[in-house]
């Protein structure tokens, strides 16, 4: 409901702009102004939007514990004495029901009888909080515009103060993203911390088995774990190594083709086509891998397996039987499909940028195009396509939804695809 007064917040911050404007012009009748009357109507703007903003904020955030608070000192006995989490869940039910929604528990007799009373009381406390914060807004507001309409005078320097308020707000955006940075590296390193408290670090980065089961209370299942990375590493590796053989070559070779072969004709179709498919989500690969291209190589594992069964290959024909469709093989492959534009698309960019002229003295010199690629603009291209190899290959590490959706869960420390 606070929200509501948003607005009336904004008709209230443009009408006095207006009227910053207005008065300004009116106060500067016959003498020379430092700033014009719309600079002084946008600080007037920002006076009465800014602190008004704040209020809301601030009650929007604070008025969540405010109203548990009040909602548990006015309980009633029969409320006070059940356990943190049921006095926890019955105030939410409460709420809900203060609020015309159901609620999420059926409580027994005596609390299905309080459950109304305090459902009311909620909305009470919810009603008097809301407007409490829309008054606190308007008054800040108010008070904000009377500030502001004081000041307004024909030597007041507005432009340098709403420019002022402006460098704020940049220099607030940036901090917001400094600071977050700051926060994900700081929680890391916190839970990090708490980790290795727990868990040798050698043991983590040389351990050969993957098994986090560790239980938190004493009557959970699962109360040992195991913590080495080693198959994880070795997982991701093996991943990367079968996405990159694929998208590797027919990536590179795709935009050697685009760039020097292709008309421009065909240049104009197939180049869209492949920015469209570098814009895939990886959901969608993920759900190709395992819903197509799994079941296609268990099928085909399984259909070589049963022509070896029997004869001297017997051993390796009883193991192709047994293929399922999440195998690395499998997300390699498909990540390797979605890296392939990926490759293509920055490999073009890079031989395209290759000067012409060494094109055209490889020509001179009497070399065919397919030995001016070979020789002259490869080897100048090779630092830009090396960065977009490694480019891909570190896309290819930090996939996870195509690597969880084909080849499990499950971290084997093996060679076998």
């Amino acid at each position: 409901m606070t929200w509501l007064f948003l607005p009336i917040l904004i008709a209230a911050a443009v009408a006095s702009w207006f009227g910053g404007r207005a008065l300004a012009q009116r106060r500067s009748h016959g003498q020379r102004a430092h700033s014009r009357p719309a600079q002084h109507g946008a600080y007037a703007l920002i006076w009465t939007a800014i602190p008004a903003l704040i209020v809301l904020i601030a009650a929007s955030i604070f008025a969540a514990p405010v109203e548990h608070q009040l909602m548990a000192s006015g309980a009633p006995d029969a409320v006070q004495q059940l356990e943190p989490f049921r006095r926890q869940a019955f105030y939410s039910d409460a709420q809900a029901v203060g609020a015309g929604r159901p609620a999420m528990q059926i409580w027994a007799a005596p609390y299905a009888e309080l459950l109304p009373q305090e459902g009311r009381r909620a909305a009470r406390i919810h009603l008097m909080l809301s407007l409490a914060g829309i008054a606190g807004a308007a008054l800040a507001a108010l008070l904000g515009a009377l500030f502001v309409f004081s000041q307004v005078r024909p030597d007041m320097r507005a432009r340098n103060r709403v420019e002022g308020w402006i460098v704020g707000a940049l220099f607030a955006c940036s901090a917001v993203a400094v600071l977050t940075t700051v926060g994900i590296v700081a929680s890391l390193v916190y839970d990090s911390i708490r980790f290795f408290s727990s868990v040798p670090i050698t043991e983590f980065l040389f351990g050969t088995q993957w098994s986090p089961q560790t239980a938190i209370r004493a009557d959970q299942v699962g109360s040992s774990g195991a913590f080495g990375a080693l198959p994880l590493f070795a997982g991701t590796f093996l991943i990367m190594i079968i996405a990159m053989i694929v998208a590797a070559p027919v990536g590179l070779f795709s935009a050697i083709y685009l760039s020097e072969y292709a008309g421009p004709t065909f240049r104009a179709t197939v180049k869209p086509i492949l920015e469209i498919l570098a814009g895939v989500p990886t959901v969608v690969y993920g759900f190709f891998a395992a819903l197509t291209v799994g079941p296609f190589m268990r099928v085909f594992f399984n259909t070589i397996g049963s022509w070896f069964v029997g004869g001297p290959l017997d051993g390796l024909g009883q193991y192709l039987m047994l293929v399922q469709n999440q195998m690395a093989l499998v997300a390699g492959g498909v990540m390797g499909i979605m890296l392939i534009p990926f490759v293509s698309s920055l490999s073009d960019d890079i031989i395209n940028a290759v000067p012409q002229s060494l094109r055209d003295g490889s020509y001179a010199m009497g070399a065919t195009k397919s030995e001016t690629v070979k020789r002259v603009l490869l080897p100048a291209a090779l630092p830009g396509v090396a960065g977009a190899m490694l480019l891909a290959m570190s896309r290819a590490i930090g996939e996870t939804m195509i690597v969880t959706m084909a080849a499990g869960l499950a971290a084997k420390l093996t060679l076998n695809p």
